[in-house]
């Protein structure tokens, strides 16, 4: 028998590519710009990190050369080490000084030829390409195909997630494009991921929410491997770190500073959940009795002065506080520098306590990571990436955000139970070392590579086709009550549609519950975050996949609102019962009507002779909202239209009770979802363009989906 020999693997060579940004090896200036972040301080480290491989020969990261006097000199240097095997080369991208990323888009054709001159000069040939940005992707692109080199790409951030950003902010589509060339970056996502025989993530959720709007989404050549985390920062308590000013500056709030703590830590942003964190911990007595809460939100001088998202949830952290009566069990210090950040998690974890994550989503949970690596157990939002981390550091439980008491009850449980505690604490150092630091990293990464390079796995290619544009083009608009839920048989091939047809369309929920019970509801039907969630009978919008709020239509909606006179005017009024404080809020005043006491029609003349210009809504027979006067579910529905590009004519809009007559009625393809309340609809009748379904439920929006042709070669047609 023939004796088999192992062939010895060769060292691997890897090109790094990060075009934007400047980018060095020392004292990076992380946060000098938007193109001066995360990205940059990847990739170095990447780079340093591959480095320290016996089994790779050589990294070089390719980035742009910056010759500006307004920037350091060193950005011009064409060669920079970073260790034995790894170094900065920078290459010519066409004008010399510094400038922002979407400025960059003409020269990439020039710094592509200009890489593929270098590489030509080496005395080899790379064995991988891995681009990162769309950018780089490009570039990448273009020198795999040219050199028949597999390319790897790392999105970082995505176009199409970032495009709904920028809308969300309040910014023109037209200036979106003047400024970002939103469109070309799409155009070369969708060029890279044609292109690219393996895509890395740091989440699951990121392939499925992000990338699975692209045409060219492959999910068989996705691979997860979350960043690396620095251990010679985050780890353990050392003993000193309850001498230090932070642990000062905490004291000054707390009446027992030793307790444990309950910490939290985030930028002060609605989807982040704090509030709801102090009303679990507020509401719970025995909660109080075993713990302080640390609310480390942001830094912040004067909160009059702050941006009004940052404003009104520190106001409502205060509120909170007080309403509560948490003086002295609660601590929310002011300021916190960046390094004291690991000093947080290590006063934490020797108090024995917990670190907690309430957001609403959370695409990631760098600081859970953090907080693990310092020996703090942790409890977490069920929704996004801190799924994974649990489940691979079995270091603490996860909760439904949206429900306080299970919130609080969690929380309890891991400071009560000191067994588990211990386990947890030692379980999340082991895990982040076995999956989050830097050499687990690379590990990681270099499994993904590896087989490529060595032609180990096949590279399929699938047969995909492209969109005529850029954009979604159709839209489906639905109201929830008695539309999506209320028979889950026929939900079922609904949001079965929904997920095929997912590229082609923009899918809108409009209700006129809150956002915590518009999601409490979602979650429990089983129900995907919808494209848009206009919620509060559309005083508020909201964008997938982070929820992002639209907090330009906030300040729009606002014209002529006075909140406090409609109330004064309306709290003698027979026949009207305030709905519970949950259903109320800043743009909406919520009712129980009573129909045979009162007239929907008189409310309307007495709040107009009293000079209040608003809207007052009716609806499920019982339901009274009186909004300002720029707001409505329709109003809603045609500000998304506007700001997304979306033809009327090409939204399909199903409704079933009087809050949704105004989505109906216009251009829209409309649908009366067959329902007890149709009385409330009945004067759509006459109109042409509005059916009447004869299905009640999601059973009635297939029913008008073939009626109108809907899905017929993916475009809106006419009634049939």
């Amino acid at each position: 028998m023939k004796k088999q020999t192992l062939a010895v693997k060769k060292p691997l060579y890897i090109v790094l590519i990060s075009v934007h940004g400047l980018i060095r090896g020392h004292d990076l200036e992380l946060g000098r710009d938007a193109d001066t972040g995360g990205q940059t301080k990847y990739v170095v480290e990447l780079a340093r990190a591959l480095g320290e491989r016996v089994d790779v020969e050589k990294v070089v990261l390719l980035t742009r050369r910056v010759v500006d006097s307004q920037v350091s000199a060193d950005y011009a240097e064409v060669w920079e080490p970073l260790s034995d095997k790894a170094g900065i080369v920078r290459i010519a991208c066409g004008e010399d000084k510094y400038l922002r990323k979407e400025m960059l888009w003409d020269s990439l054709e020039n710094f592509a030829d200009n890489v593929l001159l270098y590489l030509k000069s080496q005395p080899r040939l790379p064995d991988v390409f891995h681009s990162h940005y769309a950018d780089a992707g490009y570039v990448g692109s273009r020198l795999a195909h040219q050199l028949g080199i597999p390319l790897v790409h790392t999105g970082h951030s995505l176009g199409r997630n970032k495009r709904l950003q920028l809308l969300a902010s309040g910014i023109p589509r037209s200036e979106i494009e003047s400024t970002y060339h939103i469109s070309r970056r799409i155009e070369a996502e969708e060029t890279t991921l044609g292109s690219a025989e393996r895509v890395i993530t740091s989440t699951q959720q990121e392939i499925e929410q992000q990338y699975g709007l692209y045409d060219f989404y492959q999910p068989e050549r996705m691979r997860v491997i979350p960043p690396g985390t620095d251990l010679t920062q985050f780890f353990p308590p050392q003993g000193d770190e309850k001498t230090s000013p932070m642990a000062m500056a905490l004291k000054r709030y707390l009446k027992q500073p030793n307790k444990p703590m309950i910490l939290a830590l985030s930028r002060p942003d609605p989807k982040k959940n704090l509030v709801a964190l102090i009303e679990a911990y507020g509401g719970s007595p025995a909660l109080q009795q075993a713990a302080n809460l640390v609310i480390v939100a942001g830094n912040r001088d004067d909160i009059q002065e702050m941006e009004n998202i940052s404003k009104a949830v520190l106001t409502e952290i205060l509120l909170a506080v007080d309403k509560y009566d948490l003086y002295g069990k609660v601590a929310y210090p002011k300021h916190h520098k960046p390094e004291e950040v690991a000093v947080l998690y290590r006063l934490a974890a020797a108090s024995g306590g917990v670190f907690v994550n309430p957001a609403l989503t959370e695409p990631f949970g760098l600081t859970l990571i953090e907080a693990a690596a310092c020996g703090l157990p942790i409890v977490a939002t069920e929704d996004g990436g801190p799924t994974d981390i649990i489940r691979n550091c079995r270091n603490g439980h996860l909760i439904n955000p949206l429900d306080r008491a299970a919130l609080a009850d969690t929380l309890l449980q891991v400071l009560a139970d000191r067994v588990a505690w211990r386990r947890f604490s030692r379980n999340g150092i082991a895990g982040v070392r076995s999956f989050y630091s830097w050499p687990a990293h690379v590990e990681s990464y270099l499994s993904v590579i590896r087989p490529l390079v060595e032609k180990a796995e096949p590279r399929t290619r699938m047969s995909l086709r492209r969109r005529s544009g850029t954009f979604r083009e159709q839209a489906i608009f639905t109201s929830l009550d008695q539309n999506l839920i209320g028979d889950p048989v026929s939900l079922v091939p609904f949001l079965q549609t929904m997920q095929e047809h997912r590229k082609a369309i923009i899918f809108g929920i409009a209700t006129g519950r809150s956002l915590d019970d518009a999601l409490a509801i979602l979650k429990r039907h089983n129900i995907p975050q919808p494209d848009v969630l206009i919620t509060g009978q559309g005083t508020q919008i909201h964008y997938a996949p982070n929820l992002t709020e639209d907090a330009v239509w906030t300040r729009h909606i606002d014209h002529l609102w006075n909140r406090q006179a409609v109330h004064d005017i309306l709290k003698e009024m027979p026949g009207l019962t305030m709905q519970p404080k949950s259903n109320q809020s800043a743009f909406k005043l919520s009712y129980f009507i009573d129909p045979a006491a009162t007239d929907v029609n008189a409310i309307r003349r007495l709040l107009l002779r009293n000079e209040q210009a608003v809207n007052v809504i009716f609806s499920f027979g019982q339901f009274l909202d009186v909004l300002p006067v720029r707001a409505s579910k329709g109003l809603a529905l045609r500000w998304c239209a506007e700001k997304f590009g979306f033809p009327l004519e090409q939204t399909l809009v199903a409704g079933v009770t009087g809050a949704d007559a105004d989505m109906l009625r216009g251009n829209t393809l409309g649908v009366v979802v067959d329902n007890r309340h149709l009385g409330e609809l009945a004067d759509l009748a006459n109109i042409e363009k509005i059916y009447f379904s004869k299905q009640p439920h999601a059973a009635g929006i297939l029913e008008a989906m073939t009626h109108y042709r809907f899905f017929v070669d993916d475009n809106a047609g006419t009634a049939a």
